[in-house]
């Protein structure tokens, strides 16, 4: 039976949210932590189909979605609530790489961010992430559910659901992007780096930037808030999505042309070399930075070492990690490009960084990869 609840706190009431568990446990415990945030909990569930219900009678600002559940689970339960009553969401997954797979085909199917669950799918390891969490409910309330949406409404409508096999690129789990992973392979004056930032909302956008991005003499290096158990998925699906070489980035891994890494979660990524066009990359676990990994390292790092032609971008995300970053990559001569507000599922990185000054070119995320090699051709 569904279940409507109020437990308002007395300090953000405008902030509604519906807790889905399977757990009688992991509910409870989710919405002590919000409540006790000042978050209102309007609504629990046990699975997907009372989620459906329960959303439907409260209609919330946001809803917090378990993965696994018995019955309806978070996916399809996800895929409906798009088309009956659009939400957003944020999915509370296992810190596993095969909770990762999954992770990602929510983001696929209109999920805006996720939460992931230390200790996994029943613990009281979330306790120790309380401020972590609060914070992914809250900026999944203020993200544009039309951006956040829009590769799943390019799939379905070129025919391809959950899946499918629409035309353009099939991720590992079958279901159509939409995009192409080839581009147009262009010659450019000199060796280009790239370094991007994202964050929520970042999967979708970065994935449809790196398919997009013409195969050239250029090297991508992506900083993605993202847990480590993560990253290493998020690379293998940028690998099957793009023209490019792309890995989980390595203590001492050498990037060439063609190839990208993605920053290790857990830690960060510098750039600690830069000889006849490859990038060495050390990986640091300073905890001084707010976010790990945080793409202001990344960039600093390329701004203070790479000679050769140089590109920032900073895509869709919450806070004001690469801000510093992109302005020191415009002190030191590099070209930057933030995404547009039109098209982020959060504008806040990319607001930051044009708060700076350091941001040359505003682009909407679909012309993003031309114009990344544009300039340079």
């Amino acid at each position: 039976m569904s279940r409507t609840t109020d437990r308002r706190g007395g300090r953000d009431d405008s902030l509604r949210v519906v807790v889905v568990d399977d757990s009688p446990f992991m509910r409870g415990l989710i919405a002590d932590l919000l409540t006790d945030a000042g978050v209102a909990v309007v609504g629990e569930a046990g699975d997907g189909a009372e989620a459906l219900s329960v959303v439907a009678e409260t209609r919330p600002d946001v809803v917090t979605m378990d993965v696994e559940m018995p019955g309806m689970g978070g996916l399809e339960a996800v895929e409906r609530l798009m088309d009956e009553t659009p939400t957003p969401v944020l999915m509370l997954s296992a810190h596993t790489a095969a909770g990762a797979e999954v992770t990602f085909e929510a983001l696929e199917r209109g999920a805006v961010d996720f939460f992931s669950k230390p200790g996994g799918e029943v613990s009281t390891g979330v306790s120790r992430e309380s401020d972590r969490l609060v914070e992914a409910v809250r900026s999944v309330a203020d993200a544009d559910l039309d951006a956040a949406t829009r590769d799943r409404r390019e799939r379905d409508l070129a025919g391809g659901g959950p899946g499918g096999s629409a035309t353009g690129s099939t991720g590992p789990t079958g279901a159509s992007t939409g995009i192409s992973p080839t581009a147009t392979a262009v010659d450019l004056d000199a060796p280009l780096t790239v370094v991007i930032g994202a964050s929520t909302g970042g999967p979708n956008a970065v994935e449809r930037v790196l398919s997009a991005l013409p195969m050239a003499d250029c090297r991508v290096v992506v900083v993605q808030h993202m847990p480590e158990a993560f990253t290493s998925r998020f690379a293998d699906r940028l690998d099957e999505a793009s023209a490019y070489d792309v890995r989980e980035a390595s203590d001492g891994a050498r990037i060439g042309a063609g190839e990208a890494v993605v920053a290790r979660g857990g830690s960060h990524t510098r750039i600690d070399g830069y000889r006849a066009g490859r990038l060495r990359v050390k990986l640091d676990e300073d905890d001084s930075q707010s976010v790990t990994p945080a793409a202001d390292v990344t960039m600093r790092s390329a701004a203070a070492v790479v000679d050769d032609p140089l590109v920032g971008v900073v895509l869709t995300g919450m806070g004001s990690d690469a801000a510093e970053g992109i302005r020191a990559m415009a002190d030191a001569g590099a070209r930057t490009i933030a995404q547009s507000e039109d098209t982020c599922v959060i504008y806040g990185m990319p607001k930051r960084a044009v708060q700076t000054g350091g941001v040359d070119e505003i682009h909407d995320l679909d012309d993003v990869a031309g114009a990344i090699v544009g300039g340079a051709a």
